[in-house]
């Protein structure tokens, strides 16, 4: 994935922040071929993301980890 719109040098100096966008933008716009999000992650870091998600996105999501 690439964004070319963000700093990601200055989103890393702050490593969780920059994890949580990570996350978020992968969710959002797709992964780069062979490339998985890790469940356990996106579990751990539910409560902080899915307020930013698309709702039909986030719901799938949620049905596909707590189904």
């Amino acid at each position: 994935m690439k964004n070319w719109s963000v700093d990601e040098n200055y989103l890393k100096k702050s490593p969780k922040k920059y994890q949580l966008w990570q996350l978020e933008q992968q969710i959002s716009y797709g992964l780069d071929p062979g490339e998985r999000i890790d469940r356990h992650e996106l579990i751990a870091s539910w409560s902080q993301i899915q307020g930013r998600l698309d709702p039909k996105r986030r719901d799938f999501l949620k049905f596909l980890l707590w189904s």
